[in-house]
This record gives C-alpha cells, structure tokens and sequence, in this order.
C-alpha cells in the first residue's frame, strides 16, 4: 500500500503527532501508514481523508 499523506500533511504543516491527534490514533501509527507498513482500517482511512479534505482514494493506493 501506498499513500500521500506525507505530502498531503506537509501541504497543511501538519506534523505527524497533529494528525495523529486529529484521528485519534498514536503518532507511531501516522508514522507506519506513511511507510506503507501498517494497512489502516476503514474507519481511519475515512478519518485521515477527511482530515485532509479527500477521498480515501484520493489519500491511500492500494497495490495489488
């Protein structure tokens, strides 16, 4: 899996901890996502894309 939330936090001068703390979630947990080691749950797709004013599929790829 691969994501922009990298990009999409710098765009907002987010820091991994603000988005962690926006989704309710641990700043280690932004830190895999953006590693693409960690495959998030529906729920805080949802909530990191809507964070950034996205879609999930504007947010997260998915390899096959």
């Amino acid at each position: 899996m691969r994501t922009r939330i990298k990009e999409l936090r710098s765009e907002l001068n987010l820091t991994q901890k603000d988005l962690a703390d926006k989704v309710g979630v641990r700043r280690e947990t932004i830190v895999f996502l953006e590693k693409g080691k960690y495959n998030p749950s529906l729920k805080l797709a949802y909530d990191i894309a809507q964070v950034f004013g996205s879609n999930i599929e504007d947010v997260f790829f998915f390899d096959d």
